[in-house]
């Protein structure tokens, strides 16, 4: 792979969606991805891909997009680089039906600014309705070897990083059950573009598999109600908290992909509280107290896993 950095960049974005397009389509069964190009006023533009109604996905995208040139107000709220004069990136949700499937997000980010300043960020992380440890546990072990192939040690850093960005602070809660996340990634230019490949060349296998054990799992209203009211706290997150929309809306990206993220229902009830010992207030404690999932759980863990998942 020749050429400037940012040209393999977005080059590398643009084949890595449209292979997870792939996946997912598959992966699903009945639905396929639409494509959108679009525009933006002052320079760059981007593909957005969406699903809906699928037999898995209720809703989902996989966006590229390359801007460049002035951003107005761009990365001052975000950032504390320079503003950005050109960034490109791939960014991804998929929201499943299915409160046993959990949703995925990831994006994966390279700015250029004055000066010669240029950095990556980005990060994938899972977000489960109800807890299957067994998914858990294989969606971070991946994400683990892709990230120590790369860049050893690296890990737990990251897994560390995306517990506390993704953390819903006036509700005491995380997002979800986390994964990997990273910002303002410097230095060996190259080194960190293998390590951006890595991680998301790794997002199929981390991810299908769980959707493949999940989808046919049963469920009533009760647990849709349950998922919707999580769908809730995600578009908390994302609306309030999240730095990428801030950024996609300050730099005039296409309003519709940079909301994509949204979940398609959500609610909210401030009177429900799970009750004591249900697998909603066992999902509760794991978003109030982050776990670590790389290490292997005590026999009599593993024993109680295997009774719940089956």
């Amino acid at each position: 792979m020749n050429g400037p950095l940012r040209e393999r960049m977005r080059l590398w974005c643009e084949d890595l969606r449209d292979r997870l397009c792939g996946e997912f389509e598959a992966a699903d069964g009945a639905a396929a991805f639409s494509r959108e190009p679009w525009s933006r006023d002052g320079g760059g533009g981007g593909l957005s891909r969406t699903i809906r109604d699928g037999a898995v996905f209720e809703k989902g995208g996989v966006n590229t997009s390359t801007v460049f040139g002035r951003l107005p107000g761009s990365a001052a709220a975000t950032h504390t680089a320079q503003d950005p004069s050109f960034a490109t990136g791939i960014s991804l949700v998929l929201h499943p039906r299915n409160p046993m499937v959990p949703a995925i997000h990831a994006n994966f980010r390279y700015f250029e600014a004055g000066g010669g300043d240029a950095w990556f960020g980005g990060g994938c992380d899972l977000t489960p309705a109800y807890l299957f440890e067994e998914d858990v546990r294989h969606f971070h072990g991946v994400l683990c070897r892709a990230c120590e192939r790369a860049e050893p040690g690296s890990y737990t850093a990251f897994k560390n990083w995306c517990d506390e960005y993704f953390h819903i602070r006036h509700r005491g809660e995380r997002r979800g059950v986390g994964g990997v996340f990273f910002d303002e990634l410097r230095g060996d230019a190259e080194r960190r573009f293998a390590f951006v490949r890595s991680v998301g060349g790794a997002l199929a296998e981390a991810y299908i598999p769980i959707v493949c054990r999940r989808r046919n799992e049963p469920y009533g209203d009760a647990e849709r109600a349950w998922q919707l009211l999580r769908r809730g706290r995600y578009a908390e997150f994302n609306l309030v908290l999240d730095r990428g929309t801030a950024f996609g809306l300050q730099t005039g990206a296409r309003t519709a992909s940079v909301l994509m993220s949204l979940p398609p229902l959500a609610r909210w009830d401030e009177a429900w509280t799970p009750e004591p010992g249900s697998r909603e207030a066992a999902m509760l404690e794991v978003l109030r107290r982050p776990r670590d999932w790389t290490t292997p759980p005590p026999p009599a863990a593993e024993a109680k896993e295997r009774t719940h998942d089956h």
